[in-house]
């Protein structure tokens, strides 16, 4: 169903597959959730800055209180170390982030970076050249509630570039539905191995190396020849489509 531009298959993997392979990688390997998100984190940063083109710019990021938004929280610490403007948008109180998530939010205030009044979400969406989508990862449950589906509509209304974390925030991870607001990407930045449901998606596709060893996948029966090839995302094609068509 995917493949790299140089016409490598790359397996995709379910929602229920991916969460397996998460808790190996933790419970089994003694991979650290945190080093995961660093990563994860890191590359969403890197994807901004190609999507700007400019070493310089603004951008928003709105966060949700999972390990997606984690991601999101540590990109903006990323961008921001690297001298970019960035906006932290929350879809929640501080207080009621917890795990690693909490950890990532506890570093930015340390260095005094804060998330923004929720009443200024709009205006920060519509003046950012990127958007980053890190509201839901691939735990979606149901159709987009409260803040989160207020922030996917105010992304869909006013943000001129979007880069959604893992998958587009309201889609199923396996299935590709729909079921209530989800966000329309102008690309999407998907983790150790793409969700399947991405077939259903628009716009450029992206896999990010998070660190988790091809020994994790190999013990649910899921074995690749090595893709990324010295590098830490690529470009993937759906179906034997350009992903931006």
């Amino acid at each position: 169903m995917f493949t790299t531009e140089s016409g490598l298959l790359v397996p995709g993997v379910t929602e229920d597959q991916m969460r397996e392979v998460d808790r190996i990688a933790v419970e089994d390997f003694g991979l650290g959730i945190l080093q995961m998100m660093e990563n994860a984190g890191r590359s969403l940063a890197l994807n901004v800055i190609d999507m700007l083109g400019s070493p310089a710019g603004e951008m928003t990021v709105l966060a949700g209180s999972g390990g997606n938004g984690g991601g999101g929280i540590c990109c903006v610490r990323h961008l921001s170390n690297h001298g970019f403007k960035v906006h932290l948008v929350l879809d929640r109180d501080p207080q009621q982030l917890g795990g690693s998530t909490r950890y990532q939010f506890n570093i930015l205030h340390e260095a005094g970076l804060r998330p923004e009044e929720p009443n200024d979400a709009g205006k920060l969406i519509w003046r950012a050249q990127v958007v980053v989508d890190a509201l839901i990862g691939y735990s979606l449950k149901g159709s987009p509630k409260g803040r989160t589906a207020e922030l996917i509509s105010l992304c869909n209304e006013n943000a001129a570039n979007v880069l959604s974390l893992d998958l587009p925030s309201g889609m199923n991870a396996t299935t590709g539905e729909t079921p209530g607001v989800v966000v329309y990407p102008t690309r999407t930045l998907t983790l150790a191995l793409p969700k399947i449901g991405l077939h259903q998606v628009d716009g450029d596709l992206y896999l990010a190396d998070i660190g988790i060893p091809p020994e994790v996948y190999q013990s649910l029966g899921i074995s690749f020849e090595p893709f990324f090839n010295g590098r830490y995302w690529i470009r993937l094609n759906i179906g034997g489509r350009d992903s931006n068509l």
